[in-house]
């Protein structure tokens, strides 16, 4: 039996476009018809289609096709404590996430789609103090090992270290550790950039599991920093 890939549309995008160009709640609500049709019930479909694979490459992380509480990130922003008080996001966010997890500060997969850019991001972003001082303390007890996770080929040549870092060292360890640049981070996030028109293709599934395939390692390396299964 021939796999059945998932993928985005056109239409798709030109939502998230119309929707940049009318952040109103008024808008949203004339065409929220159109947007769990072009928009919703896509990245549900994509998200099941991603369940048997993600549980080849990473057993103990989940591909949840719910519209509330599953690895559909709601489209509603939090304005509580920003500046930006537009009320909805124009991205797609999908995170695959470990089955302990509690919250996007935990290990997971990412796969942001938005009009002017698509990427694929590993890793943990901001996580709580604990797991931040875990991932830490591994890099410095064990730097060959966290170098050779960095210096893997096919993740060298696909994906890019983000997410900001403290100006100092952190409290407790050594400003002249051959890791410290790492050890400063404040994410461990891994971030690969894609082309638009890749959503379009029948292989975007494709590229995206291989590109998850990629990143084990680094996977790997959170997971057991932070004493989950990976």
């Amino acid at each position: 039996m021939t796999r059945r890939y998932a993928r985005f549309y056109p239409e798709t995008i030109q939502f998230l476009e119309q929707l940049t160009a009318n952040n109103n709640r008024e808008w949203f609500q004339e065409h929220k018809g159109r947007y769990e049709e072009q928009v919703l019930d896509v990245a549900l479909a994509f998200i099941q289609s991603m369940q048997d694979p993600l549980a080849d490459i990473a057993p103990h992380f989940v591909a949840v096709p719910t519209r509330v509480g599953g690895s559909l990130m709601r489209v509603y922003r939090d304005t509580r404590f920003s500046k930006n008080k537009t009320p909805y996001k124009t991205n797609i966010g999908i995170q695959f996430r470990h089955e302990r997890a509690k919250d996007v500060h935990s290990p997971g997969y990412y796969l942001h789609i938005a009009p002017d850019q698509v990427f694929v991001g590993v890793g943990m972003w901001r996580p709580d103090a604990d797991p931040l001082r875990r991932i830490r303390d591994r890099i410095a007890a064990r730097p060959s090992e966290w170098k050779r996770v960095l210096s893997d080929r096919s993740f060298k040549r696909q994906f890019q270290l983000g997410g900001e870092s403290l100006v100092r060292p952190p409290r407790g360890f050594d400003k002249s550790h051959e890791c410290i640049d790492d050890i400063r981070r404040k994410s461990f996030i891994a971030v690969k950039e894609l082309e638009v028109d890749e959503v379009f293709k029948p292989q975007f599934q494709r590229t995206v599991e291989s590109s998850f395939k990629v990143a084990e390692s680094f996977m790997r390396f959170l997971c057991t920093a932070v004493g989950v299964k990976f």
